[in-house]
């Protein structure tokens, strides 16, 4: 089949996806899933093989990621229902103090981001956000703008989140380095997303009447409850419950401490960046790198770490073993569509390059002269803006780029950069058609409008510039 035809059925099939999860609202592992089938009939493989296609994308897939994302949302549940994270968040407004809070929150959000779920640590923080907005009296988006895109940015870039995974397994980068290059990369970018959030808060912007009587109390006569505007003053020591100490947690006992949550957080992070300088550093047949390069793997990393969040956070706090394996199992059933999508987006990467339609796309992109660095940020904005999931957007460039990073014979560094300058297009253009957008901008009080001037601008600039880190840091691997 001509390369024209390929490319048309290439093209018709992530149009039809688009419409799909768009416009039918079709679950988009069901919608993937339809979409391979139908575009690896389109493109000749035989029927014989349609099944094992499948088969074979689904499973080299989920065997490199399924564990590693349950593992993170495991120790992530626990961190959350001990009590963690609220503590941790708390301390880190006591340590900065008042002046810097909305700082405090951006540290908070993101190094909560790290083994929490975007979703679920906006549902943990925005409501000491709101505590914190109603004690000083000031704007709810001064605190929640930075916070949130914070969170995001590390879902966007980093592993154990789905889409990174889901791309260093598809494209053969290296999850160590990826945290080794992107941790300080997503650093400067959170940080950048504080600067930027403190000019988009300066001009006052309307706030869901709900919502601002939820954070302040009941509006003034006169009062029209605007996000840009200081509510009126009240009474010493109204509305500051929320600041005082966090909700006890399910044990009813006092809550983990700073240290020991961010100890937790940490080691496994410092396992796998210890696994890769092993395997760098260290001569092969060397029995320090050999212990190195087994704890560093990820998902060995991950579950000691399970391993330690259960004793640390729950058996020394007074949880019985039933209870941590109920704990852990809750954490399941809201990623597990998460890893199904992962998995569907490795059939369509399969499909595309059993097809020959990889081959195809891979010659045209050639022919772009961009560099595949930018080729993959572009790739993952494009498809971000279009269909709206970070997850999605990165699966699917992964797929669309795989075989023409093949071509290139890049390094372990080089690649572990592009999957973090797709990282940096996933993170841009979150709106309306981004769950994300929407949670955020509810919870924050903002109508869509608003939303677009802040939520969406902000991520749009974060997304730039974490793109423009990874070209600077280019030479250098």
């Amino acid at each position: 089949m001509s390369h024209t035809a390929l490319l048309t059925i290439a093209v018709a099939g992530v149009a039809t996806l688009l419409l799909l999860i768009l416009r039918a609202k079709v679950q988009p592992f069901v919608a993937l899933v339809v979409v391979s089938v139908g575009v690896a009939l389109a493109a000749g493989v035989p029927a014989a093989d349609l099944v094992k296609t499948i088969e074979d994308g689904m499973g080299a897939t989920l065997g490199h990621i399924a564990t590693i994302i349950a593992l993170g949302a495991m120790i992530g549940r626990i961190i959350e229902l001990s009590g963690g994270a609220h503590a941790f968040a708390h301390s880190l407004i006591e340590k900065f103090g008042s002046r810097r809070t909305p700082l405090a929150l951006t540290v908070a959000g993101f190094v909560l981001g790290i083994p929490v779920f975007f979703e679920v640590g906006l549902i943990i923080l925005m409501p000491i956000a709101y505590g914190v907005a109603r004690a000083s009296r000031k704007p709810l988006l001064i605190y929640a703008l930075p916070m949130g895109a914070a969170m995001l940015t590390v879902h966007a870039f980093l592993p154990p989140h789905p889409g990174a995974v889901a791309v260093a397994a598809t494209i053969g980068a290296s999850q160590g380095l990826m945290l080794l290059l992107g941790i300080p990369v997503t650093a400067v970018v959170a940080l950048l997303g504080y600067f930027v959030s403190r000019r988009l808060t300066r001009r006052e912007y309307p706030m869901d009447p709900v919502v601002y009587a939820e954070v302040y109390g009941e509006p003034e006569a006169g009062d029209e409850g605007g996000a840009g505007s200081a509510p009126a003053p009240v009474a010493a020591g109204h509305g500051t419950a929320v600041l005082t100490k966090p909700a006890p947690s399910e044990t009813d006992v006092r809550p983990p401490s700073f240290g020991m949550v961010l100890a937790l957080i940490v080691t496994p992070i410092l396992l796998i960046l210890l696994g890769t300088i092993g395997q760098n550093a260290l001569a092969e047949g060397s029995t320090l790198r050999a212990v190195l390069t087994v704890l560093g793997a990820p998902m060995v990393a991950l579950l000691i770490d399970v391993a330690l969040c259960g004793w640390f956070l729950g058996a020394r706090r007074g949880w019985d073993r039933a209870r941590i394996a109920e704990v852990m199992g809750s954490a399941l059933p809201p990623v597990a569509m998460v890893i199904l999508v992962a998995g569907a987006g490795g059939v369509f990467g399969k499909v595309l390059v059993a097809s020959g339609i990889g081959d195809a796309i891979a010659d045209v992109l050639d022919r772009t002269g961009l560099p595949v660095l930018v080729l993959g940020f572009l790739s993952a904005l494009a498809l971000r803006a279009a269909q709206g999931s970070a997850t999605v957007a990165l699966i699917t460039t992964a797929g669309i780029l795989t075989p023409l990073l093949q071509r290139a014979d890049l390094s372990t560094g080089q690649l572990s950069l592009v999957a973090l300058a797709m990282g940096a297009g996933a993170l841009a253009l979150s709106h309306i058609n981004d769950a994300g957008f929407w949670m955020f901008t509810k919870l924050a009080g903002l109508d869509v409008a608003a939303g677009l001037r802040t939520w969406t601008v902000l991520t749009t600039v974060m997304g730039c510039a974490g793109f423009a880190l990874t070209a600077a840091l280019w030479p250098l691997v």
